[in-house]
């Protein structure tokens, strides 16, 4: 009986170990190839429990998930202006057909990688010498790596696998190059400051002689109205006086010898020539002989 007991339990084993052999497991994140004595039996595709014969058929698993191809150094390139650039660039990529991609490169990432590496850069060495360094650095940038992408795309279609996205990270310029981008920019922005001075300049002569302009045409308007006005005046004046002469002649003279001798007169140590007799003193006399007059 004890026999009978030990080989259920070694059959027991046995099965198990069978079972075990011949059930795996394709998680969601996952392709897998079954092959039978070396050859491609079967691609799986959807996650779940499969079943496989034990000795003679094994699985293989590859990544369904995007992978990342980053370039250990930067890349030398050489523009259209035959200046050397370093570019530092990724891809994405996935498998997308395991058949294939195990055929082309015998299910090996590194020799995956690689072939891209190449790929991507001989597109990269391309599309960057039909450009100058401004169109790579800002100006087409977006539009280089889109053509890059669908480039490298098919050609990586021909191993099994999708070029998800190519994109450059940073555009710089080696140390010697730099150096005369710099230069060449500095003196580029100096001629355009002097430019901007230069027409800044211009602009200020050219408004400071319209200030000039007007303001002499102001000068000359108020001149103008002020002799017009001065003008008015002395002639009101003198038609005030005329009038004043006409309606009393003697008045009028007298006012005005005592308007010439209060000018000739302001100091005692003013002093004047003149002869007795003269008119100036006219009005003088006739005041000592009206003096005399009311003494006797």
């Amino acid at each position: 009986m004890k026999a009978g007991l030990n080989f259920t339990a070694a059959v027991v084993a046995v099965v198990l170990v069978v079972l075990g052999a011949s059930i795996f497991t394709v998680d969601q994140r996952q392709h897998a190839i079954v092959f039978q004595l070396g050859e491609v039996r079967t691609v799986i595709e959807e996650p779940g429990l499969y079943f496989k014969w034990p000795m003679i058929q094994n699985v293989r698993y590859f990544d369904k998930r995007i992978l990342t191809l980053d370039s250990v150094e930067p890349e030398r390139f050489i523009t259209s202006e035959k200046k050397n650039v370093l570019v530092d660039s990724f891809v994405k990529w996935r498998i997308v057909d395991p058949k294939l991609y195990y055929i082309s490169v015998a299910g090996d990432e590194t020799r995956a990688k690689t072939r891209l590496s190449q790929t991507v850069n001989a597109g990269l060495r391309e599309e960057f010498g039909k450009r100058t360094i401004n169109d790579v650095v800002s100006g087409e940038r977006n539009k280089v790596m889109e053509q890059m992408r669908d480039k490298a795309d098919l050609d990586a279609r021909k191993i099994g696998v999708q070029i998800v996205d190519v994109r450059v990270k940073r555009v710089d310029l080696p140390t010697e190059v730099s150096e005369s981008v710099y230069r060449r920019m500095e003196a580029e922005r100096k001629r355009v400051a002097n430019e901007l001075r230069s027409e800044g300049f211009a602009e200020a002569e050219k408004i400071r002689a319209d200030a000039d302009r007007q303001r002499e045409v102001i000068v000359a308007d108020a001149y103008r109205e002020a002799q017009k006005m001065k003008g008015e005046g002395d002639a009101k004046a003198t038609a005030t006086y005329a009038q004043a002469f006409s309606q009393n002649p003697e008045f009028y003279s007298f006012y005005r010898s005592l308007e010439a001798y209060r000018n000739s007169f302001k100091s005692k140590s003013d002093i004047i020539v003149v002869e007795p007799n003269s008119d100036f003193f006219k009005y003088m006399k006739s005041v000592g002989r009206g003096s005399e007059k009311s003494g006797k």
